[in-house]
């Protein structure tokens, strides 16, 4: 009888582990992941000629040939990303440091690709919580580089101390006031501000475009370039060339803990998330919308526009016209897979970062396009966007009403 009980106990246990981990949005997300790279797997081997001629061999042959060449793919990426760990056990054994650093090179350098992507991904989460959609980052970012870089070449025989903050605020109000403006003709005339952080991209980019070109060009290139940042404003890196990996990726870090401090510590990112969730309530309980959306907009260009800094004085050290990035479009993506969340910005930063990393060194060894990894992503926000895809493939049983989050923009640990 004590055996039957504890049998039942068992699978009771079971029966309610399974239905929580069929609800959790965790599982959603980690499933998508896992969806898009067998998605990724799948186009790698439909788009491959020696899979054809594999097949026409065998179906044994054809199978194999798949297989490996998902598998090349696969672990090409993992060692673009991460470094070879058969050399990495070599260096550590061989105990000469030069070697070490070596061979995480390519993981420093993925961190240094994800930088960039922690500024612009908690830029877009904190508007998407303030109920506005910035698609701007991109540009915000850009307008952040070009101000830091002015910042960084202008003032002279200044401390380190004093320029590298100064560099830094500067990108940050010129990101900032491309996103409040946005957020102002939001609240004042009702413009929308996806149409309106869109144009600001454009103007941002022809802006810098001109500047290089004109007034902030070297007289000593050819090629349009700013003069270079003095030293004085360049954040410190961490290990000695060519080892790019600097002080940006903390600070952005940072900036996570920071907006989720504010975010969910501090009644003021009570009422952010409050009018992200309903505006006309909020208004009814007597917040002040306005100010609240054009701050938020203003603060959310303002961390998009340190991830410009953060490139040009960790990483570049100049500015050129040739600086197109695509980390703010990323980073829509990468917000909305952290379900806006700042703490999970710095996971799925770390995933797009590795992934955009990992993929040059995919493309010389497997010989697949760096453009898949761009498909993937695609992928794994396509499931995101749609769950019910997730639950159908995977079995997973629907939350019921209680279960659901409040709105698209709030976390969806939070429940009503």
């Amino acid at each position: 009888m004590n055996k039957e009980t504890t049998g039942q106990e068992k699978r009771n246990f079971l029966s309610i582990f399974y239905e929580e981990l069929s609800k959790s949005s965790i599982t959603i997300i980690i499933l998508s992941i896992v969806s898009g790279f067998i998605m990724g797997g799948i186009l790698v081997i439909v788009t491959s000629p020696e899979v054809y001629k594999a097949f026409a061999v065998s179906f044994g042959e054809g199978l194999a040939t798949s297989w490996k060449m998902v598998a090349n793919t696969y672990s090409s990426l993992f060692l673009g990303a991460f470094g070879d760990p058969a050399k990495i056990s070599a260096a550590i054994k061989s105990g000469d440091n030069a070697k070490i650093l070596s061979a995480f090179g390519p993981f420093f350098e993925s961190l240094v690709v994800t930088t960039p992507y922690l500024f612009t991904g908690v830029a877009v989460a904190l508007g998407f919580r303030a109920g506005v959609f910035n698609i701007g980052a991109e540009g915000q970012l850009q307008v952040g580089s070009i101000a830091a870089a002015w910042a960084g070449w202008t003032f002279t025989g200044l401390s380190p101390w004093i320029h590298i903050p100064l560099a830094l605020l500067c990108g940050a109000l010129a990101g900032g006031l491309w996103g409040f403006i946005p957020g102002w003709l939001k609240v004042k005339t009702g413009a929308h501000e996806v149409i309106t952080t869109i144009m600001m991209n454009y103007i941002g980019y022809y802006l810098i475009y001109y500047l290089v070109a004109v007034p902030f060009k070297d007289p000593n290139e050819v090629v349009p370039k700013t003069p270079w940042i003095l030293e004085s404003a360049h954040l410190p890196r961490f290990f000695p060339e060519p080892i790019r990996f600097h002080l940006g990726f903390f600070i952005a870090i940072g900036i996570a803990f920071l907006i989720w401090f504010l975010l969910f510590k501090t009644t003021w990112g009570y009422e952010i998330r409050s009018v992200g969730i309903n505006m006309n309530a909020s208004k009814y309980a007597g917040m002040n919308i306005t100010v609240i959306t054009v701050v938020g907009m203003a603060l959310s260009g303002a961390i998009a526009g340190l991830g410009g800094a953060s490139e040009i004085m960790g990483v570049y050290w100049r500015q050129s016209q040739a600086l197109s990035t695509g980390y703010g479009f990323d980073s829509i993506a990468l917000a909305l897979l952290a379900q806006n969340h700042p703490l999970g910005v710095i996971l799925t930063a770390l995933l797009f970062g590795f992934l955009r990393s990992g993929s040059k060194v995919m493309q010389l060894r497997a010989g697949i396009p760096i453009y898949i990894i761009n498909i993937l992503q695609a992928f794994i926000i396509l499931f995101l966007a749609a769950p019910a895809i997730i639950r159908t493939i995977y079995r997973l049983k629907k939350p019921s009403i209680k279960d659901l989050p409040i709105s698209s923009t709030t976390s969806l640990s939070e429940k009503k």
